[in-house]
């Protein structure tokens, strides 16, 4: 990764603040964000010149253009030597005010910025590092060999409110799916599913280290969640898998057995750090993951109307007939396309 184009601006007062974000938005621009993008990486460099203002009372940020390959990003440092972060867990955390009512605002940096590093000790300041890097709107490979589909249901006793989520996200020649459960059932661990679904949303091609450290940091207000993230990069017949908590994962049809390891923990509260394992992945495999609201007790073999079936087809199926009636339930389901589906 190279490095150029620093911009080196002290922050000292509240007109500051603005200089930072006109600063920060015609790098970005500069670098080949969108509009969009643009906005919100200004809104981040005023993220971290108030803090400074407010609690720091002076500061600087730093302004890098990242280059990487044919990949352009943007990093934005802030440096002070004020009084620290004793908890810098906790100040991400969205809606975390002082008792002077002053936010931090790192819950918003962490949910525009694709990485964000802080070092910080009471009385030795703190060093703020975040990067966000242009992506490229990649168009889905046609070829792709693999088809995804998912079923849910929320706990019938709960009117429609579901404590599960998921993502499936494809671009160029990989694709990524992740299943989520929130902690306990109805609004609170529907909030905590769904604040999780959007950061893995807005964090797609990220390392899955990088996907679960961000968020629970998002989820850290919330109940927490417990979740798997597994990519597929079909040109490299690759998987790679991450989970944390009890969600089920289930392969078949793959001539190497997949052999994942899972972290117990609450993505949001408690969550050790994932165990990232690689694996090859066949285009006939098929790959089966579920929320505990689902029996455990089962086998492929018990659904052999299922195996010509497209993936939605037996995401719906296993749904039905493994759904438990006390708890919300979901499925994601891989697999090789069957008759252009």
């Amino acid at each position: 990764m190279q490095k150029s184009g620093q911009q080196e601006l002290s922050i000292e007062h509240t007109v500051d603040v603005g200089i930072a974000r006109r600063m920060a938005k015609a790098m970005a621009v500069s670098a080949g964000f969108g509009d969009t993008e643009c906005e919100e990486i200004a809104l981040v460099a005023s993220e971290l010149a108030s803090n400074l203002v407010r609690h720091a009372k002076n500061g600087k940020l730093i302004f890098l253009q990242l280059s990487d390959w044919s990949q352009m990003g943007l990093q934005i440092e802030s440096i002070d030597t004020g009084p620290g972060i004793a908890d810098i867990e906790h100040v991400i955390a969205d809606g975390f005010s002082t008792a002077s009512g002053l936010g931090y605002g790192l819950g918003t940096v962490n949910r525009l910025m694709d990485r964000l590093d802080i070092d910080s000790r009471p009385g030795t300041g703190t060093h703020i590092t975040c990067q966000r890097w242009v992506r490229e709107q990649e168009p889905i490979d046609s070829l792709c060999p693999l088809s995804f589909g998912a079923a849910t249901r929320p706990h019938p006793m709960m009117q429609g409110v579901n404590g599960d989520a998921f993502v499936i996200k494809q671009w160029g020649r990989s694709a990524l799916v992740g299943l989520i459960d929130g902690l306990g059932h109805g609004q609170w661990a529907q909030r905590a599913a769904n604040t999780a679904r959007r950061y893995i949303e807005t964090h797609y091609d990220q390392p899955q280290e990088e996907i679960f450290r961000g968020t629970g940091r998002a989820c850290r207000p919330t109940r927490g969640v417990v979740m798997a993230v597994a990519r597929f990069d079909w040109a490299e017949g690759k998987l790679t898998f991450a989970s944390v908590g009890n969600i089920e994962a289930r392969f078949f049809n793959n001539f190497e057995p997949v052999k994942t390891i899972i972290r117990r923990g609450i993505v949001g509260l408690n969550a050790p750090k994932p165990v990232v394992t690689e694996h090859i992945w066949k285009p006939f495999g098929i790959m089966v993951l579920h929320s505990d609201g689902l029996k455990t007790h089962w086998r492929w073999e018990d659904f052999p109307k299922l195996a010509n079936e497209s993936a939605t087809a037996v995401a719906q199926g296993l749904l039905q007939a493994l759904a438990k009636d006390e708890d919300d339930a979901t499925v994601i389901v891989v697999r090789s396309k069957i008759n252009g589906f």
